[in-house]
């Protein structure tokens, strides 16, 4: 499990969310960009399991598995973000996170390629997301950090996966 950190909540406008962004984030890979988790949203980390197909689910919706007698729903995050699928390999894991939905927090499970680190990301280093005009949304953002001559993409959980997705609707 990553270490849990303080991370300031971020209900800011764009322009003064840089501060209140800074904290400690989990990156990982899918296809060939970074991105980025607050460390407090990241349960666990573990490796890729037997994932029960559920019916009747949208195509981003993996399935569910068994962790220590717990039952939770995995995500693909590749298939969530329009990319092509592909084979897991020995460094594909499930990023186990809690995820705001509705009225409650629940655990979900999301697939990536692989975690690379745990970095701390100044608030100089975080730009607001850009505009790309009407037809394409960023409210999944919370922003992006230049770091060691890269740019991640650090990520809304809640609004990629949560009630409010800002990326085609509910979960399931």
């Amino acid at each position: 499990m990553v270490g849990t950190v303080a991370v300031e909540e971020a209900g800011t406008q764009a322009g003064s969310a840089a501060p209140a962004l800074a904290g400690k984030y989990l990156t990982f890979a899918l296809d060939a960009e970074e991105y980025g988790l607050p460390v407090l949203k990241v349960r666990e980390i573990i490796k890729v399991m037997d994932i029960t197909q559920v019916p009747q689910v949208p195509p981003h919706v993996r399935g569910v598995i068994n962790l220590r007698g717990k039952v939770i729903p995995v995500i693909d995050l590749r298939a969530k973000f329009g990319l092509p699928s592909q084979e897991a390999t020995e460094r594909t894991c499930i990023v186990v996170v809690d995820v705001a939905l509705s009225d409650t927090t629940v655990k979900l499970g999301i697939v990536v390629d692989a975690v690379s680190e745990v970095l701390n990301v100044a608030a100089p280093e975080i730009d607001p997301a850009p505009e790309f005009g009407d037809r394409v949304s960023t409210d999944y953002m919370l922003g992006l950090a230049k770091v060691k001559g890269t740019v991640k993409i650090l990520l809304d959980l809640d609004r990629v996966l949560g009630a409010d997705s800002a990326l085609g609707g509910r979960i399931f």
